[in-house]
């Protein structure tokens, strides 16, 4: 469900679950660190990531164990493995980026994004939230602005707002984000890990509060959120009572 090829210094790394959007369950978050961390023990420079078909990531496998106790720490896990490796990672979306996917999208250091595709976290229409690296990482990519449009309004960013507010570097497709990565690949591995660490260091590194936890777990184990799958298996809307 995962797929890697390699070009020179570059490797491209694909979500390969095609039949589900690329959504992301606990097995592919697994497998998606296996090979980040493979690509640079093989030497990479540069790596590309990138979804299969219409989607780059659907976002989190609602069908699958993403309720379970552990998913979302495993989900965090492989966003500071994309995070921390000491290569340049460019996200090619190539389609939807939803929920996860915008949240892997952000983990990345450089998006090439294609025209149809999208970013948007509606994890307020699920009854849910996002971690507080998540809101800073937003925030620091795409402006205040733009971060609560997505996150607080529930709103979609498409390819052209996000070129206007910083999130997108380029638009283009694979083809332009690995061309883009061997010449990456080329600058100063050095000076470009440093470089990774600095832009890194964008107050996402630090630990949420305590009051910040407290209201992530109330809303991951909330009868909001039970209502919210509820409605989504009975296709309704739902009704959230803030409980």
């Amino acid at each position: 469900m995962i797929g890697t090829s390699r070009d020179g210094d570059v490797v491209t790394i694909e979500l390969q679950r095609e039949d589900r959007r690329n959504a992301l369950d606990t097995e592919q978050c697994v497998l998606l660190r296996d090979a980040l961390d493979e690509a640079v023990a093989g030497g990479a420079r540069a790596i590309v990531l990138t979804g299969r078909g219409s989607a780059f990531c659907a976002g989190a496998d609602l069908s699958g164990d993403v309720y379970a106790d552990g998913f979302t720490d495993t989900l965090l896990e492989m966003l500071h493995t994309v995070d921390s490796v000491p290569v340049p990672v460019i996200a090619a979306v190539n389609g939807p980026a939803i929920g996860a996917g915008t949240q892997l999208a952000i983990a990345a250091d450089l998006r090439v994004v294609a025209p149809e595709a999208y970013f948007a976290v509606p994890a307020a229409r699920l009854g849910i939230s996002v971690d507080s690296w998540t809101v800073r990482r937003l925030v620091s990519l795409a402006g205040g602005g733009p971060a609560r449009t997505v996150l607080m309004g529930a709103d979609r960013l498409s390819s052209a707002e996000a070129l206007a507010c910083g999130l997108a570097n380029k638009v283009g497709d694979l083809a332009l984000a690995q061309d883009w990565a061997k010449r990456v690949a080329e600058l100063a591995p050095l000076s470009l890990r440093h470089l990774k660490l600095a832009f890194n260091d964008d107050g996402t590194q630090d630990a949420p509060t305590p009051e910040q936890l407290d209201a992530l777990r109330a809303a991951w184990t909330s009868d909001d959120m039970h209502e919210a799958r509820e409605a989504r298996q009975e296709k309704r809307q739902p009704n959230f009572r803030g409980r």
